[in-house]
Parts: structure tokens; sequence; C-alpha cells
């Protein structure tokens, strides 16, 4: 029987010691590496040389790994307290004096809060303000005050701002100097913490608006963004044993597209395409290429692993991945089937 979000927590048998999995679970699997708050130390790597860049947030620092950025540079940051509306305002006035703002909060509240804010006073003026945020999607168990599951929905029907979903440490250590370099304003969706370091094993580089094809295969094709492109590496590595071959394409960046490199994996015949994110299935980047392959006439078998149009439940981060079809094990069992 499902269980009622609202049901009161069980206490604590004597001598035994609670914890909170919903927020804190890792999303690495066991023995995975990982790298410790790669964005901040990417942005403090990059602020040595230039001089331009202020680290700014609505009181989550150490929540979204500006701390470290806090620390190294005092004086180029700014703490805004909790008023993303504000937040987002003064970023902008510090875009028009010259500097480049890193801007943290979490997606939720970006997308939801200071929508307006971004729009008017960043996008439509195109400043050099980035807004990197944690908790994108079901990364956390907090329930939907924090699951920001549209935020892509949401940001990419906004004009002139670039979207970026990376997928793990080197993903992220990669975009901080990409996006700085580029000139108009960037969302980022941002992985926290003691963040997974798969790609570097596929010999990944990032580029700005490029997709890469991160491994090959012949039966499966792979079109995925975020955390879920470690997931579907992971999933083609365990599809192997059913001897089921996995391409897959990874997107980090959700706006603009690469539709080339998109429409050139997926018109290769005879295989199924899945596309996979951390995200709503309305919206996303599985609508965006289904767009791509319809309006350039490609119609391959295909398939949307994403979220449910609809507010997620609370509790531990694993069992939630399990319920929506985010895990590698829920992501197995849907390509068995669909080839099944």
């Amino acid at each position: 029987m499902k269980l009622s979000k609202y049901e009161p927590r069980r206490p604590a048998a004597p001598g035994e010691r609670k914890t909170t999995s919903a927020m804190i679970a890792s999303l690495a699997a066991e023995g995975m590496p990982t790298k410790a708050a790669p964005f901040g130390h990417a942005l403090v790597s990059l602020a040595a040389d230039r001089p331009d860049i202020v680290g700014m947030t609505a009181d989550l620092a150490k929540y979204t790994d500006l701390h470290v950025f806090a620390q190294e540079y005092p004086d180029r940051f700014y703490q805004m307290g909790m008023a993303e509306q504000v937040l987002m305002s003064a970023a902008a006035g510090m875009a028009r004096e010259g500097f480049t703002p890193f801007v943290t909060t979490y997606a939720v509240f970006a997308s939801r809060r200071a929508y307006d804010f971004i729009c008017m006073a960043i996008a439509e003026e195109s400043l050099n303000v980035k807004i990197v945020c944690a908790l994108p999607g079901l990364t956390t168990g907090y329930g939907p005050s924090h699951q920001a599951t549209e935020d892509l929905a949401i940001f990419r029907g906004m004009p002139n701002l670039t979207v970026i979903d990376p997928c793990d440490a080197t993903d992220i250590e990669q975009a901080v100097p990409a996006i700085a370099e580029h000139q108009g304003p960037v969302y980022m969706r941002l992985l926290r913490g003691k963040v997974p370091n798969i790609l570097d094993q596929y010999g990944y580089k990032f580029e700005l608006g490029r997709a890469k094809t991160v491994r090959g295969g012949r039966d499966v094709l792979f079109v995925s963004t975020g955390l879920m492109t470690m997931r579907v590496l992971e999933a083609a590595q365990e599809l192997e044993n059913d001897s089921i071959d996995c391409a897959v394409l990874h997107v980090p960046t959700i706006k603009p597209l690469d539709t080339a490199a998109i429409l050139e994996e997926a018109g290769k015949s005879g295989r199924l395409v899945v596309v996979a994110e951390n995200h709503t299935v309305v919206g996303g980047l599985g609508e965006a290429v289904a767009r791509t392959l319809m309006i350039n006439g490609i119609t391959p078998q295909f398939r949307h692993i994403g979220l449910p149009d609809e507010f997620l439940d609370a509790g531990a981060l694993p069992t939630l991945h399990d319920r929506y079809g985010l895990s590698t094990r829920a992501v197995c069992q849907s390509v068995r089937s669909w080839l099944g």
C-alpha cells in the first residue's frame, strides 16, 4: 500500500541513529569515483585570471558549492539573503557594470519564483549573467517544494537564454569556463557535493552547443542529458549481458539544441531511440528531440524516459528514482520491455 507523504515518521528505536537520505543521498553507484564541489573549485580556478567574475547567492552558498568561491574571494562574494528576485535584479546590475556574475540558488526558486525577473532584467537585455542552480529534477526527496521537475520546459521558452544540463563532475568543470566565455545569459543545472565522475573514462570534452556520442551501439540509441547520461551508461553495460548493444548520445546543451548530431545518430536505421532525462516528459529534451525528428522526416521507433506530469512524492531518493523510472534498474527494465 502506498503511504501518504504526510504520514508521521517512525520514531527512532533506542540506540538507533536516524539518517536523512532524502536530501543528501549520493547519485553515485557503489564504487563510482566522485569529486567534491566541482563547480565551486572550477569557479575559483577560473576567477584567478578573471577579476570580472563575482559570486552571488540567495542564502544557499553552502548548498550550491559557492561557499568554496566565497572562502577564496570574500570581497567578490555577495550574500543576498532569501530574496531571489532581488538576487537576479542585482546580478543584472552587476552585469551592466562589466562584471560576470555567477548566481546560485535552487532550481525551483530560479524557475518558479524569479522567472519574471530573469526574463525582464537579464534575458531581454541579453546580459552576461550565469545562473547555476542545484536540485534540478528529481535530485532531492523533499517533495514538490524543492523538486524542479519542469525547469527545462520553463527556461527553454525564454528567448536569449542558453540552457545547460551537465552529467557529472567532468561536465561541470569543463562547462564553467565555457559558459563564462559565452556572451549572454546562461541557465545551468547543478549537481553539488560529491559528484560522480564518469565521462572522463570516455575521453569526453564539453563543448557549448554540441552533443557528443559517448558510446556506440547497434540496437538502441540513448539520447540523454544530465544525470540520466550517467544512468544510461550504466544501463548500457548491464544490457550487454542480454546481448543488447546500446549507443549513448549525451546532450549537455538543451538550448541551442545540436539538431545535426541528433539527426545523424537517430537517422541510422534499425535502432530504438530512447530519450532519457531527469525532467517531466512535458517540454524538455524528449519533446525537443521528437520535434526535431518529425520535422526532418526521421521516424525511428521512439520511446521516452522522464518524470510523469504530476507533483512527485517525498521520500528517500533511491526509492523515488526506482518509482519514477530513473534508476539504472528501471531503465534496463524499460528497454527490455520495449525490445521484447
